[in-house]
């Protein structure tokens, strides 16, 4: 993977004096190609899709259409099993007002969900008499298989679980746990939000039910995020939004529903995020997915080895960079992770992140007040990853 010529891609990375960008794990930088297929939007065919038939509507259309089917392509699926929606969290609240599980049913997640993927889920429980269960994690935050069969029984209606987490990059064994969820007649839903534009994800393979990301993590315009679901799943789901294209006709006192994915897809939906979207997916597949992974673990490994030989610095989770992937989450006792954030950004322009990454639950679980991140994608370089790691040196000393 020729790092220096993506980077040429990417305006921000092409100032004089470039600031490190170790941030995509919240928001992945943009290239041009994104950047002009919006342009192009709102120059040539700033219109309405599906609805009036001249030129300017019909581009729209074909264009919208073309990004549902690369999406489509991306993932192993079929096209009407691709929704759109404004992000991942959008995905997951219609998903959770919509399913219909009995009353008394569990729904089981992990210990590091983010918020999207937790409270919509405990909101739902608590609103129609369900179950919310944690599953303890194993050993450095890893999954534990035995903790989910000791739980796992025909009590269980939902498994909804991160496929990889944002607080420390690894990943669950999702097939695995899709296969023995499905023999207790259990529904899985995937965040993969984090996944999705680092490894290469295929829902037929994976067999899973539902799966959400969001566009603007894989180098997407923001707004844009999508739905997978199995088109038998997705024909039974009542509409969370209904208006105008979610229906075929109306009555005075009747209505007709357009099938899925339509029906999902209420009012003026953000063409111009969606074209962008197609032409991230297009960017994000001309790059081969092992070499974007082995790209990630060696910058991590850099990480990861000059976070080691500071005094007084704690990296969540695996103490092995492979199995975190793009991310590297730490903390240091006695000292405030948005403190570290601030000094990086203003002395070293070194952006990252700090807080407890919406996933409060682990942090105030622990006792540990946040935690700063550095996430490596695609267009940082050994180098950026050195100067981070001196950086705080720096600080600390």
């Amino acid at each position: 993977m020729d790092v220096g010529r993506i980077r040429e891609d990417f305006p921000l990375l092409q100032r004089e004096s470039p600031p490190v960008y170790l941030d995509s794990a919240c928001m992945a930088l943009k290239p041009r190609q994104v950047l002009e297929a919006v342009e192009e939007y709102y120059l040539e065919y700033p219109g309405c899709h599906g609805r009036s038939l001249h030129s300017i509507a019909t581009k729209v259309t074909e264009k919208v259409s073309e990004t549902r089917e690369k999406v489509a392509r991306m993932l192993g699926a079929d096209e009407n099993e691709i929704v759109f929606t404004k992000n991942s969290t959008e995905a997951l609240n219609l998903l959770a007002y919509t399913l219909k599980l009995e009353r008394g049913k569990e729904i089981l997640g992990t210990d590091k969900e983010h918020n999207s993927n937790f409270v919509p889920w405990l909101y739902k429980a608590e609103r129609e008499g369900l179950i919310y269960r944690t599953v303890p994690l194993g050993e450095e935050g890893t999954f534990s298989m035995e903790n989910f069969r000791e739980m796992l029984s025909s009590q269980v209606g939902l498994v909804a679980m991160v496929h990889t987490s944002n607080l420390d990059g690894t990943t669950i064994p999702a097939k695995e746990i899709i296969e023995e969820a499905h023999e207790v007649g259990a529904l899985v839903v995937l965040d993969a939000a984090q996944s999705v534009p680092h490894r290469g994800v295929n829902v037929k393979d994976l067999d899973v039910d539902f799966l959400v990301f969001s566009g603007h993590k894989m180098m997407g315009p923001t707004g844009t995020g999508v739905l997978y679901g199995k088109w038998e799943h997705l024909r039974e789901l009542s509409p969370f939004i209904l208006g105008g294209d979610t229906v075929r006709e109306t009555r005075y006192d009747s209505y007709v529903l357009l099938p899925p994915p339509m029906r999902f897809e209420a009012g003026l939906q953000n063409y111009a995020g969606l074209v962008g979207l197609g032409a991230a997916v297009d960017y994000l597949m001309s790059i081969p997915r092992e070499e974007i992974r082995e790209h990630e673990v060696k910058l991590n490994r850099v990480i990861t080895d000059g976070i080691r030989e500071l005094d007084g610095v704690h990296i969540i989770g695996s103490r092995d960079a492979e199995r975190r992937g793009s991310i590297c989450s730490f903390y240091v006792p006695g000292i405030n992770p948005q403190d570290i954030a601030i000094y990086l950004d203003q002395q070293h322009s070194i952006e990252i992140r700090s807080g407890m990454h919406c996933v409060h639950s682990w942090f105030l679980s622990r006792g540990i007040r946040g935690s700063a991140r550095a996430s490596i994608y695609i267009y940082n370089t050994e180098e950026e990853a050195k100067r981070f790691v001196e950086a705080l040196r720096k600080m600390l000393e």
